[in-house]
């Protein structure tokens, strides 16, 4: 008779446990867990280059605050064909349009249970580049784009990427 009671507890724990998974949907993006990284190096999360960004993170070893991130413009001549905005004023969500683009997960190398969690979301723009020409190059050019512009009742929109950091396990003394 125990294992039968072992074994319904182990399921009733089982379905506990699935609407916490369900709520979230699955990343278009899947990706191992990264590499365990070392306290105070500066490392790359993720690169987006549709908004001419890269997010770098570290961990600073610091208990209020053990890892830190930013966005970091990857160059001052890269023309941005999506946006990447503020999490907390975006307030990304499966029923307003946004995508779960990418869930990263980097270890501590000092602590191997604390881990920082980046998840990327992705809100799809209706912005698309022109097709190709012969030579297989998309071109916009100035008097097609100001007719386009000045017939167009709505400006097309970007993409946007909005990043959240969790930190997730517990941290070491």
């Amino acid at each position: 008779m125990r294992p039968t009671v072992a074994a319904t507890l182990f399921a009733t724990c089982l379905l506990a446990l699935a609407p916490a998974r369900a709520a979230d949907p699955a990343p278009e993006i899947q990706r191992p867990v990264a590499k365990a990284q070392p306290t105070g190096t500066v490392h790359t999360l993720r690169q987006i280059p549709e908004a001419c960004a890269r997010l770098e993170g570290a961990f600073t070893g610091e208990a209020a605050q053990p890892y830190r991130y930013t966005p970091v413009r990857t160059s001052p001549q890269c023309q941005p064909r999506a946006r990447l905005v503020d999490f907390d004023k975006a307030k990304p969500s499966v029923a307003a349009g946004w995508k779960l683009n990418d869930v990263i997960r980097v270890p501590s190398g000092a602590c191997p249970s604390q881990q920082a969690v980046l998840r990327v979301w992705r809100k799809p723009g209706s912005a698309t580049p022109p097709a190709a020409d012969g030579q297989g190059q998309s071109r916009i050019y100035l008097q097609d784009a100001k007719q386009q512009a000045a017939g167009a009742a709505q400006a097309a929109s970007l993409t946007l990427f909005a990043a959240k950091l969790e930190i997730e396990g517990k941290a070491c003394r």
